[in-house]
């Protein structure tokens, strides 16, 4: 890793302390959903509106290749 790679994770580190402060109750559930939801077959719903009304709605089903991308993630936190 290069000095470039560790400043910019440096700087990662610091905008998610920052949406952490922002938005305490999404790491919870975030955590939650990942104990007690994430399993094959499980349906990921995201929707999301714009301040001018807009929304856009899409969903996932979740495969074992998903699963073992997002245990790979969470390896990256600990």
């Amino acid at each position: 890793m290069n000095i470039s790679q560790i400043t910019k994770l440096q700087a990662l580190k610091k905008h998610l302390k920052t949406f952490q402060k922002n938005h305490p109750k999404f790491q919870h559930f975030l955590g939650a959903v990942y104990r007690d939801a994430l399993e094959e077959g499980t349906i990921i719903e995201i929707n999301v509106t714009s301040p001018k009304g807009k929304n856009y709605v899409t969903n996932l089903k979740l495969r074992q290749d998903d699963l073992n991308f997002l245990n790979a993630l969470q390896q990256l936190n600990q």
